[in-house]
């Protein structure tokens, strides 16, 4: 039991990580275009991270500065208290607060200055420094208010050198953030444009073969051409697939094979009976075997008129199956004139009682003439069978963006549209009577739609404003050329 399971379980993960599959390769091409953008957000959290230190180190810097700024202010007012509290009382103790002002305001001028780059006002301040070091000798009040003034100017000019330096500071951050920016948009630019790309040759990937598929069904549909070649680059399952129309392609051949020989066979073996019997009626109708009574005669006729029906049936299966064998037609440019004018001598008999109107404005066409011949006999029975009596029937050829068309239409009662779709289909005979009484076999529009299939074209009931039927057949003709 846990064996089993445990293979099953084998099995099924070979089935998820299979080389080639269609899960693998829709898993792969999505973990491919992931990618660039997982590059990116690691690039734009590396960026983030790096402005937040920078900003980090401005803040500290700056706080610094105006802190060491700050206490060189406050480090300046006392030593000028100290000072002028010297020069009024000038005793030992006085004295020692001003060394210790000095040393305080001395200590404050370094730490700033070490903060900032090379400034001359912290060479200027430390002479000055040095100069009120020498304080117990300055005796002179106006002396001393110089360089008290003095070392006020100094420290105006340190507050201008940190002002200058945290400007330059913050124009350097805003250089480095400004490239930083630049350096983000391009790299957005291209790693999506990046993930874009792997994204579209991944759907290629699975898009190719899923059309080839496609590709392959309306050959089927259509049965037109050969089915090309099995893939050997893409998904298994796919391929799979393809196998399988592949091999259902065969099948349909198979039994296209069987169905032709089937009516061949059928008509053929049809042909010899029906001979015997068209014979016995002659040789009854002749009075060969004696005469014949009323009933007799009446019997014979029915006979007659079922063996010709017969004979038309079979006529027409053998035609169907001559048609099925025909594989590549033969296309040659012909004058459709003529071909019109030969189909309606053939049925000058039947259309004797009909106004015919024909309009050929194409010169030439290229088509098969055995093919093109049938469509026009099929149409012009069709509309002869079906057609109000005494009524027209138009016949036009022409061209419209390189494609030969066909129209035959007459006047009589309009087809319902939900039997249009299948009024092609073998052996489907309209519900209406026919106009000279023969029952029809049901094969004439298919061998219409066949005909026309063979050529690459199609055929279809369309909206006339003359007529209340008519049959359009297109051929295109720029391929042909």
């Amino acid at each position: 039991m846990g064996c089993a399971i445990l293979k099953d379980r084998i099995l099924f993960s070979d089935r998820i990580v299979r080389v080639g599959s269609l899960r693998q390769l829709t898993l792969g091409s999505f973990i491919l275009a992931l990618v660039p953008l997982i590059t990116l957000l690691w690039q734009s959290q590396s960026d983030l991270a790096k402005v937040g230190r920078m900003t980090t180190v401005e803040t500290r810097y700056v706080v610094s500065v105006v802190g060491h700024l700050q206490s060189l202010d406050g480090a300046a007012i006392d030593l000028e208290r100290t000072l002028r509290q010297y020069v009024i009382i000038q005793n030992a103790t006085v004295a020692d607060l001003t060394d210790n002002a000095i040393s305080q305001f001395a200590s404050a001028k370094n730490k700033l200055c070490s903060k900032l780059s090379a400034s001359e006002n912290c060479e200027l301040l430390e002479k000055q420094i040095e100069q009120l070091r020498n304080f117990r000798t300055i005796n002179d009040k106006l002396l001393l208010n110089a360089y008290l003034a003095s070392l006020s100017n100094g420290v105006q000019a340190m507050r201008t050198d940190v002002e200058s330096a945290i400007q330059s500071r913050l124009s350097e951050q805003q250089e480095d953030m400004a490239s930083m920016q630049a350096k983000q948009a391009w790299s957005t630019a291209i790693l999506v444009s990046i993930s874009l790309l792997l994204i579209l040759l991944g759907s290629q990937l699975i898009v190719n073969p899923v059309r080839k598929v496609k590709q392959i069904i309306q050959i089927l549909a259509h049965q037109r051409g050969e089915l090309p070649p099995l893939s050997t680059r893409a998904p298994h399952e796919l391929i799979g697939v393809e196998r399988d129309l592949h091999w259902l392609a065969e099948r349909l051949q198979q039994l296209e094979h069987i169905r032709t020989a089937l009516l061949r066979h059928a008509a053929h073996e049809l042909k010899t009976p029906l001979a015997s019997i068209k014979e016995g009626c002659s040789l009854l109708s002749e009075n060969v075997v004696g005469e014949l009574n009323p009933q007799q005669i009446e019997v014979l006729s029915l006979l007659t008129s079922s063996t010709q029906r017969l004979n038309t049936l079979v006529e027409k299966l053998l035609d169907y199956n001559l048609l099925l064998q025909q594989a590549q037609p033969s296309f040659t440019k012909v004058n459709p004139g003529d071909l019109v004018r030969d189909c309606i001598e053939d049925y000058a008999l039947a259309l004797q009682d009909r106004e015919v109107s024909v309009d050929v404005q194409a010169d030439s066409i290229v088509v098969d003439v055995e093919l093109y011949r049938r469509i026009l006999d099929n149409l012009i029975s069709n509309a002869v069978a079906h057609g109000a009596v005494g009524r027209p029937i138009s016949v036009n050829i022409y061209m419209r963006e390189d494609i030969a068309i066909l129209d035959v239409a007459n006047r009589g009662k309009k087809i319902p549209e939900e039997k249009v779709t299948k009024l092609f289909e073998p052996f489907t005979r309209g519900d209406d009577p026919r106009n000279d009484n023969v029952i029809g076999t049901g094969l004439g529009l298919s061998i219409v739609s066949d005909c026309a299939r063979l050529m690459h074209g199609d055929v279809a009931v369309v909206e006339v404003e003359d007529a209340d039927v008519c049959f359009r057949v297109s051929i295109p003709q720029k391929e042909r050329y």
